[in-house]
């Protein structure tokens, strides 16, 4: 029956994957006629009265020599965008029963290897990034959210899929419950965060078109909010996946004192989730004090995610250590 949810819920995103994407097409040839020329330095602004940047229902104007304003222009309401998330509610709840139903038939919170990882890693991203777009409109990250989902599960369901099984010694205990929730939290708010200053590049780039007079860059950046506000929100969301990501490292020592009677050694897996950290400590450091805005923080949270990924792939599968089990 997990099985089964799971795969219904994979189908579902599929769609709201597609819808995502036909929203996108239809960001991109709504702005054909506010795309600055190669001849000219226009803008876009905003029709005054409208609702904040980054939000939808307003038309937008060319100013034909202003500068590159931080207001980003709307299309009007997508039916397939409001198609899209409630595709993405309902898929969700699909794959929250696949995860609960595999955590009553293993008796057990459904975590211990990384098919079951993977499920509920999946599920904590979709649900921080449903959660985040009531604070904020980050619903043009729905293909990327959706599309990261179903590689992932796709993956988990190709290559790792095992059998319910009891666990090992050392995962018998509470610390299993903490630690790899909170480390899958973080990674959720890692995952949005990449998305983000994936984005914000890709906005930088068509802003500094705009501003030395030259076309070029996707159509539908147009409707995103600039550069600056993509940076900052994922600068915030970044700093909650790090202090999650400290009681991570944090709970895993107090973890391993109980099962191996040692706080740290240097461990493969252990050495990588404190590189990540390290990475992550970087970027929040650079930009706070150093003054490392713009592609220089995008870069480093991307090496950050990339890390993450290559820490639950790479890692579990090609290196051998006291982690093993997480491979199971």
């Amino acid at each position: 029956m997990s099985v089964i949810a799971l795969y219904s819920a994979m189908a579902v995103y599929a769609l709201a994957f597609i819808a995502y994407a036909v929203d996108l097409a239809k960001r991109s040839s709504s702005t054909a006629d506010v795309v600055e020329n190669a001849g000219g330095s226009a803008s876009v602004a905003a029709v005054p009265g409208t609702a904040s940047a980054g939000g939808y229902g307003s038309t937008a104007t060319i100013t034909p020599s202003a500068p590159v304003t931080d207001a980003a222009p709307r299309y009007g309401r997508s039916a397939s965008l409001r198609v899209g998330v409630a595709l993405t509610v309902v898929a969700w709840l699909l794959h929250l029963s696949a995860d609960i139903l595999r955590g009553l038939a293993a008796g057990r919170v459904p975590w211990a290897n990384m098919y079951e990882f993977a499920m509920t890693g999946t599920l904590v991203i979709v649900a921080v990034f449903l959660v985040a777009n009531l604070f904020v409109d980050v619903r043009f990250l729905g293909t990327f959210v959706t599309g990261l989902v179903l590689i992932l599960l796709g993956l988990a369901s190709v290559n790792f899929y095992v059998a319910v099984s009891p666990l090992p010694p050392a995962l018998q205990s509470v610390w299993l419950v903490i630690h790899v929730f909170v480390a899958a939290t973080a990674v959720g708010l890692f995952a949005l965060g990449f998305g983000l200053s994936v984005v914000q590049l890709l906005q930088f780039r068509r802003e500094s078109l705009v501003a030395g007079a030259k076309a070029g860059g996707l159509r539908l950046l147009a409707t995103l909010p600039s550069s600056t506000k993509l940076e900052a929100l994922a600068y915030r969301i970044n700093i909650i996946g790090f202090i999650l990501w400290t009681f991570t490292l944090m709970a895993g020592a107090i973890w391993a004192e109980k099962a191996w009677g040692r706080y740290w050694g240097w461990d493969t897996k252990e050495v990588w989730t404190f590189i990540i950290w390290v990475i992550f400590a970087g970027y929040i450091h650079a930009r706070a004090t150093r003054g490392w805005r713009g592609s220089r923080s995008a870069w480093l949270a991307i090496i950050g995610f990339s890390a993450v990924l290559f820490n639950f792939t790479i890692v579990n599968l090609f290196f051998k250590g006291l982690h093993a089990y997480s491979g199971l």
